[in-house]
């Protein structure tokens, strides 16, 4: 009898659909894969899909050891395509849950990620949950990047990065749980986003009425990139797909978005007018000095509350996520200034949420 009751409230939960879009996460899969397959939620109620885009390391192996140590059922697909938004759309046509979840390769959610994401979502406090991530290293350069990454001074004010102590609505969250009814109405990834592409879904969200929630019993892990190398080609693609979403929605960009275009372009400008007039010597001086001093006291302050030998670092991982992004957001600009009227290669419903 108690058994048949279990299973009974069992039934009652919806069923998810976890989607993980990776490639070559070798390193990492079996943290991010591993801790799906360790969740609270009803393992009878929760499928794995993962998209792999053509891995070229043993991250298929590794998946194949994982599934076959658990009762979850886990799909490998090939995402011949790649890039992380053809492999959210060939899985999310392949799933059959009632929530979605997207958890990325070098992301490890806790234990009761999956069980909270679907008590807010049938609570119907939004239609997409998510919560604050932790940025972590495992190196010392990787430790400084996170830093950075866990920073106002280096994100802006990116709630899901920097809040963590309460609940509030958002206009994005990473790794996001979604009501299935949220994608009939919206549609799918833009598969020309290479990057951004979970912002200008959540974007789209909110321009039809849909709520975004964050709050801090959702948690999460993310591993950050390991060198500055890496980092700098990650936010210069940030940069550059963000004019795309721009473009898409410009009524959801925030002030925020636009800090670092404008910091490179006010140094490449003044550095321009410096060849001809000395004011334009004096304005450069003047950025870089302000930028650097606000770069060194927030890298100090960092490290005095974190690790102190982050110091030599801090200060060079923030002038590559700014400088970075900026280039980017300024190289794409000029590569997709014919693209203002073009419509979206989406498909989606005109009806507002309910």
């Amino acid at each position: 009898m108690i058994f048949e009751k279990v299973k009974a409230t069992t039934n009652n939960l919806p069923f998810v659909s976890v989607l993980m879009p990776i490639r070559n996460e070798g390193v990492y899969i079996e943290r991010s894969l591993g801790a799906v397959l360790k969740q609270s939620y009803p393992l009878d109620r929760l499928e794995v899909i993962v998209a792999d885009g053509m891995s070229t390391d043993k991250s298929g192996d590794l998946i194949k050891e994982l599934e076959a140590t658990t009762d979850v059922q886990v799909r490998l697909l090939d995402n011949k395509r790649q890039v992380v938004p053809a492999g959210l759309n060939l899985a999310v046509e392949l799933s059959i849950g009632e929530v979605l979840i997207l958890v990325g390769g070098h992301t490890e959610i806790f234990p009761d990620y999956i069980e909270n994401c679907v008590k807010h979502l049938m609570a119907n406090k939004a239609e997409v949950v998510g919560g604050p991530i932790e940025t972590v290293g495992e190196t010392l350069q990787a430790r400084a990047i996170a830093a950075a990454l866990s920073s106002s001074f280096g994100v802006g004010g990116n709630a899901f990065r920097t809040v963590d102590n309460r609940e509030l609505y958002v206009d994005t969250v990473a790794f996001g749980a979604y009501k299935r009814t949220v994608l009939d109405r919206v549609g799918i990834f833009d598969e020309e986003l290479v990057r951004n592409q979970d912002d200008e879904f959540n974007y789209r969200i909110r321009e039809f009425g849909g709520r975004i929630l964050l709050t801090p019993d959702i948690r999460s892990r993310y591993y950050s990139r390991s060198t500055m190398r890496s980092l700098w080609r990650q936010y210069l693609q940030y940069g550059f797909y963000k004019v795309r979403v721009l473009q898409l929605h410009p009524l959801q960009m925030q002030p925020r978005q636009f800090i670092p275009l404008i910091f490179v372009v006010s140094l490449l400008l003044s550095l321009a007018a410096a060849v001809f007039y000395t004011a334009g010597s004096l304005i450069f001086a003047a950025i870089l000095g302000a930028y650097f001093s606000a770069n060194l006291f927030t890298s100090i302050w960092i490290t005095l509350k974190k690790e102190i030998s982050l110091l030599p670092l801090l200060p060079f991982v923030f002038v590559i996520l700014h400088s970075s992004y900026g280039l980017g957001f300024l190289f794409g600009l000029f590569y997709f200034a014919n693209r203002w009227r073009k419509a979206p290669r989406y498909k989606f419903s005109p009806s507002k949420m309910s």
